[in-house]
């Protein structure tokens, strides 16, 4: 039998339906239940292709032990994370209070008034490295909430309170802090790799367009050059994809080497954004090329026939990790003819014994994951072939394993449509009609801005967050009126089309009534008419994506020059002092 979820538009919930956990989707029928059967809540957030989510459904939510536990303790609430998330920001807030840490699946137990009291990642079905699993956790909690409950509620009520809490300090900026964040960026570069910090990496796009802009205003080459280094040392690496393009979601080592290989609309949208911006710097066709490359995969497997843009494709296939992108050095051979096959495994590092390691055992798997070390001008000094040659040896081995790719198991595309990821693509597109003088880039950004404003409205002409099977549904967030009114502005910078300003002027005008903190300035992720959760949240931190402060800051700033209106220049750098 299928639960409730089996009636939800979210494909990662969609995959629970058949679970033997009694689920419900976020809604108040479930905390009423709570109440009335005083029961705790187990509150289960991810997305449809995260590996480790696929891992902790596999191990305990499709066992009927671990479920009949769940069933008679909790009341279980399974939230996407992408469609909802003004739900997980704010028990993401609290699991790094708790825990320190963060990261999905994340699970966190309330009160059957919202209130958090546990939180953790990946719970494994039985204790594993010193943590325990679901079938200890649950009976525990259990004898907790009906015998030191009070305890429990203590805790709930300060985690609450510290989410609540707000410490506002206006400031007037100077050029000091961007001098200060240049040398904490430069401290953490890795010299070696590129990048910032250790492992796991990830692309950090805003860092780098921060970077771009620094050099720009101060001459220093050393910002420059961070950039760069790190936008080769990715494209090189395994955690792009060399066959079909596109960037994977991070990479688990130092080296760029080893990814998850989750492919996520947003990373597609700002990394081709920061290689159209490092070519405007330099003037160098390598980084114009990687931008071209991003939007050939973006339009041909990401863009649906009606105009707007898919989230996500999986990291797993037939229950395994990788498995579409991974290659043996027999599986190559078989594909090429010898020629293709010594050049191509020499450029990509294809071992007989793979490159690729478990990353629980850390053991090769006799796999590979396609990476370069050596640049094209220095295969071509060692293999004795023109460069011309060689890239034409190299296209066509590529082809052909492209070809025999298509017919594996391809990984779940999670087909939902949301607004804020598709403004920043659009808005990428858009950027890249201008800088790379192309108008087809222009036809589609403008086909996908036209999805949007057609079919994620409601019936007031309020943008709506997410689209999926015909349906439009869940009030636009913050980050969805913040980065169309960026798609528009850019589209309106390629085409001079003054719909598209008219349109980031009305949106604007929502932003301004409906999300802004008259009392302490910024701006609230969601409305002032949403939905009541435990504190209304002001997202400041660029974390994968920049915040919906940041993206609105940027376009009042810009909005103000376009049309003459300094009122929006005075908002924008109250918002910025606070």
């Amino acid at each position: 039998m299928k639960n409730r979820l089996a009636e939800e538009k979210s494909p990662y919930l969609i995959q629970h339906a058949d679970n033997p956990v009694d689920w419900f989707p976020w809604c108040e029928g479930a905390f009423e239940k709570a109440k009335k059967e005083d029961k705790p809540i187990f509150l289960s957030i991810g997305y449809s292709t995260c590996h480790w989510c696929h891992v902790m459904a596999h191990e305990s939510f499709e066992d009927e032990e671990v479920a009949r536990l769940m069933n008679e303790t909790f009341v279980s609430i399974k939230v996407d994370r992408e469609e909802r998330p003004d739900i997980d920001q704010i028990y993401m807030k609290a699991a790094h209070m708790m825990t320190g840490s963060g990261g999905w699946p994340l699970n966190v137990i309330l009160t059957p008034d919202k209130k958090p009291f546990y939180a953790a990642t990946y719970i494994p079905k039985e204790k594993r490295f010193g943590r325990p699993g679901m079938l200890e956790l649950i009976p525990k909690i259990k004898h907790l909430w009906k015998d030191r409950r009070e305890k429990l509620l203590s805790s709930a009520e300060d985690v609450t309170h510290a989410l609540s809490s707000r410490a506002v300090e206006s400031s007037d900026l100077d050029i000091s802090i961007l001098h200060s964040a240049f040398k904490t960026l430069d401290h953490s570069f890795d010299s070696e790799n590129g990048g910032f910090g250790g492992a796991p990496k990830f692309p950090s796009s805003h860092t780098f367009l921060f970077l771009l802009r620094y050099w720009d205003r101060t001459g220093d080459d050393i910002a420059l050059e961070m950039v760069k280094k790190t936008m080769m040392s990715m494209r090189s690496g395994g955690i792009f994809d060399h066959i079909g393009l596109g960037f994977h979601r991070y990479s688990t080592d130092t080296g760029w080497l080893l990814p998850h290989f989750e492919k996520m609309l947003y990373d597609q949208a700002m990394i081709s954004l920061a290689c159209l911006e490092i070519y405007q710097a330099t003037k160098e066709p390598f980084y114009a090329g990687v931008a071209e490359e991003i939007f050939s995969y973006v339009t041909r497997d990401m863009q649906s026939s009606e105009g707007g843009f898919y989230s996500a494709e999986d990291a797993d296939s037939e229950g395994e990790e990788g498995k579409y992108y991974l290659w043996t050095k027999g599986e190559i051979k078989s594909i090429l003819n010898k020629k293709e096959f010594e050049l191509f495994t020499e450029a990509y590092n294809i071992k007989k014994e793979g490159n690729y390691r478990d990353e629980s055992t850390g053991r090769f798997t006799g796999k590979n994951v396609l990476h370069q070390n050596l640049s094209i001008d220095e295969l071509s000094l060692r293999s004795n072939i023109t460069k011309e040659n060689l890239e034409r040896l190299l296209a066509q081995a590529r082809e052909k394993l492209f070809y025999e790719r298509n017919k594996r198991v391809k990984p779940d595309k999670d087909d939902k449509i949301l607004a804020d990821w598709n403004g920043l693509m659009i808005a990428s597109l858009a950027r890249g009609s201008q800088v790379l003088d192309e108008i087809g880039l222009l036809e589609k950004a403008e086909r996908g801005m036209e999805f949007v404003l057609s079919n994620m409205k409601d019936d007031e002409g309020r943008l709506l967050h997410r689209y999926r099977d015909g349906t439009a549904g869940i009030m636009g967030n913050l980050d969805d009126h913040a980065f169309i009114i960026w798609a528009l502005l850019e589209l309106y910078e390629a085409s001079f089309k003054t719909d598209h300003l008219k349109m980031a002027l009305e949106l604007n005008k929502d932003v301004l009534e409906r999300f802004m903190d008259n009392e302490n300035s910024g701006f609230y992720f969601t409305p002032d008419d949403g939905e009541d959760l435990i504190v209304r949240n002001k997202e400041i931190y660029d974390g994968a994506m920049p915040s919906g402060n940041s993206v609105t800051i940027f376009n009042l700033l810009k909005l103000s020059r376009i049309t003459g209106d300094m009122e929006f220049d005075k908002i924008a750098r109250k918002a910025l002092g606070s």
